[in-house]
């Protein structure tokens, strides 16, 4: 049964791309409706910041969009298309680090978190809480664990799939989950 559904499911892949293919407008608006969630919520998740993943978002069905003709099928939709995600967060985390540099007085660059002045004080004590800590000290992962970890605890994917997506081996998959969640976990503790 689970195989049915397999080919079920890579035969409507197969038709959705040639149908985008012959110009069909709705193509792609069921390539975004079956991902819309899916890219949004992995792009919360790689930027910690709701415009960011609204524009990362944006960015990465907008490059689909571009590229779908070229899409030849080595991998699933879905796996495709969470590495244009991944590639537009990565390339936002970038460019965000861009802006955080300054100058000081000797003329070096650092870099600087700026507190956030919008925030309460409600929301300053409520941003304490383990799900910031955990967020913070997976933003202070190395890119290749913070990916890894994310896609396998909190998207869900399957060492599979995760492989196809960052287009390493599976070994190498499960050693940056379990290093990546090592790491976080040593930093989370080093905090209590």
């Amino acid at each position: 049964m689970a195989v049915a559904a397999s080919v079920r499911l890579k035969s409507t892949e197969a038709e959705l791309l040639e149908r985008h293919r012959q110009g069909d407008e709705h193509a792609f608006r069921e390539l975004y409706d079956q991902f819309e969630s899916m890219v949004y919520n992995l792009a919360l998740r790689m930027s910690g910041n709701r415009a960011d993943a609204e524009d990362i978002a944006q960015e990465t069905f907008i490059r689909a969009f571009r590229y779908l003709h070229k899409f030849r099928g080595r991998s699933s939709l879905k796996t495709w298309v969470y590495r244009i995600a991944i590639n537009c967060s990565n390339s936002r985390l970038k460019r965000r680090t861009k802006w955080r540099m300054f100058r000081v007085d000797d003329g070096e660059a650092e870099l600087e978190q700026a507190p956030d002045a919008k925030r309460s004080p409600e929301e300053r004590a409520l941003a304490t809480d383990l799900g910031s800590l955990v967020r913070e000290e997976l933003d202070r992962l190395p890119t290749y664990y913070r990916e890894a970890v994310l896609l396998r605890d909190f998207e869900e994917l399957s060492y599979q799939e995760i492989s196809a997506v960052l287009g390493v081996r599976i070994g190498t998959v499960r050693s940056r989950i379990a290093r990546g969640r090592e790491q976080l976990r040593l930093r989370l503790e080093a905090r209590s």
